[in-house]
């Protein structure tokens, strides 16, 4: 016998009504199998940045299996809990990263680091090293000022945005 066009629509219409991400039907010898794609979900993470609240939201690809998505959203959770410590609110103006990679605090691990807490600096001078793709990108000063604090230890990697000092 099979199924119909029709059948199968109104299956596809119940499974999208309920939320059931996947269903197999047996009928005379035919199986018909479905399984829906559900609709991204976010988790928002409220952040704190030295200057300002940052909010981002990270989407979570959904599984076509229903009981896969809690695993998901765990997995996310427990990145969530393993990224870098936010640094508490500090003076002067936060330097973030440009660009997501590794930091680098010198030019080469037998060289001496760019900057140091303390250390006065001038518009124009190297303050650290972003490696993305490869490619090593000098990240210079904008401002002259004098470095405060460093969030970030030499190697560690980077996200786009993320504090890596202050310049007060």
């Amino acid at each position: 016998m099979g199924f119909s066009v029709k059948e199968i629509k109104d299956l596809m219409d119940k499974m999208q009504q309920t939320g059931l991400g996947e269903l197999e039907v047996e009928d005379e010898g035919y199986t018909l199998k479905l399984s829906a794609k559900k609709a991204k979900k976010t988790v928002e993470n409220v952040v704190m940045a030295p200057t300002t609240p940052v909010v981002s939201a990270a989407p979570i690809a959904a599984a076509p299996v229903a009981a896969a998505a809690p695993a998901a959203v765990a997995a996310d959770d427990s990145e969530d809990a393993k990224k870098e410590e936010v640094p508490k609110e500090e003076e002067g103006t936060v330097v973030t990263a440009p660009t997501v990679g590794t930091y680098y605090a010198a030019a080469g691990p037998d060289k001496p680091p760019f900057v140091k807490p303390g250390q006065a600096v001038s518009k124009g001078d190297v303050l650290y090293i972003i490696e993305a793709m490869k490619v090593m990108n000098e990240i210079k000063s904008e401002m002259d000022g004098t470095i405060g604090k460093i969030f970030v230890k030499n190697g560690d990697p980077v996200e786009y945005g993320q504090p890596i000092l202050t310049i007060v």
